[in-house]
């Protein structure tokens, strides 16, 4: 059993409390939060688990494993480098940092001392975004043009953050996974309108090697609730809709196709207008999968999906855009890590996909 303390049991927090709990492989021994409220409703729904206060004091028990870190991510990058030094496999919600330099040194200290680092990018872990990225390495789709991301609500409003890095790490994350490379270039442009210095709206392009392009549009002040990705390949096309109860993906047989025996300029490109097929899926809860995840690299010592580097490779991207945000759309490069990243556009090969 892996014995493990959760940091963090507010909004996003208790889920995590939730599920490691559930998992058979699991042992939930500890949750640390400031928050009094908060550790009563962990007593009375988990009184198995000790209840902590002090995060200080919780690093110093030898009965914990690895930390989990749901707690603002401000946060993040001091916590995590506190549990990697006292010797904890450590598993840090998005993003796991919130400056390149700060996700770097959490990946050279996993790596000094022998630790597991993995980056909570829950959507790596969605059973639709796993089939989509099973359809591309395929060659199913063909070669992909673009791909652009949505994802608007109204609220939760942060102080800490913007919405950018609050919501895209997300996107992000996908972008990086379907395109198998990291942007070499991005542009952004977004907007404060309810508080000075925090961005409400953000609408950001990423450039990659190979000609591909991503747009990203993130928002917590817009009337529509989205959760929506679309890919477009040379052979076909799939949208994945997060917000449907169950036709979550739906793949369009359409494009347009180059002819070489042309008389006239106009039937040079002929449009397809194939059928829409919506797949059957098998869907699962991906919190519950990426939790399992966790524990099966703390047992196996083995380097997670979404490991620590990925984490970074992420962080790089953010803060690229948010560079180009704070120049009103000057493009902008993500900030060279050479001794622990591939060359800038290489392709990454991932095996969970």
């Amino acid at each position: 059993m892996i014995r493990i303390a959760v940091i963090g049991a507010g909004y996003w927090g208790k889920n995590l409390v939730r599920t490691f709990a559930s998992l058979p492989g699991a042992h939930l021994a500890a949750v640390c939060d400031a928050d009094v409220d908060a550790l009563d409703r962990v007593k009375g729904a988990h009184p198995a688990a000790r209840i902590h206060t002090s995060y200080e004091r919780l690093l110093e028990q030898k009965d914990i494993d690895a930390v989990v870190l749901a707690t603002p991510a401000v946060t993040h990058a001091d916590l995590a480098r506190k549990a990697l030094r006292a010797g904890k496999d450590v598993y840090v919600e998005k993003p796991i940092a919130l400056s390149v330099e700060d996700a770097a040194d959490l990946v050279r200290l996993a790596r000094e001392g022998g630790r597991i680092l993995m980056a909570g990018h829950l959507m790596v872990y969605h059973p639709a975004v796993r089939w989509v990225a099973d359809r591309l390495r395929s060659g199913e789709l063909g070669d992909v043009h673009y791909l652009y991301f949505q994802r608007l609500n109204l609220g939760i409003v942060r102080r800490d953050e913007n919405a950018w890095w609050s919501l895209a790490p997300h996107d992000v994350s996908m972008a990086l996974l379907l395109l198998g490379r990291d942007p070499v270039s991005v542009s952004a442009r977004g907007a404060c309108y309810l508080r000075p210095g925090v961005e409400d709206v953000v609408f950001a392009n990423l450039s990659f090697a190979g000609g591909q392009m991503a747009q990203i549009h993130v928002s917590w002040l817009d009337p529509h609730k989205i959760r929506k990705m679309t890919v477009v390949g040379s052979r076909r096309m799939v949208v994945f809709d997060d917000t449907e109860a169950s036709e979550k993906i739906k793949l369009f047989d359409r494009g347009a196709d180059r002819r070489l025996d042309y008389e006239t300029y106009g039937d040079a490109i002929t449009l397809r207008q194939g059928d829409i097929w919506i797949p059957k899926v098998p869907m699962s809860e991906p919190l519950k999968a990426e939790a399992n995840h966790f524990v099966e690299c703390v047992r196996e010592r083995k380097e997670p999906d979404t490991s620590g580097l990925d984490g970074l490779r992420v962080v790089r991207v953010l803060d690229a855009v948010q560079r180009s945000l704070e120049r009103g759309g000057e493009p902008a490069e993500p900030a060279a890590v050479p001794d622990l990243l591939p060359a800038s556009g290489a392709v990454v090969q991932r095996d969970q996909v």
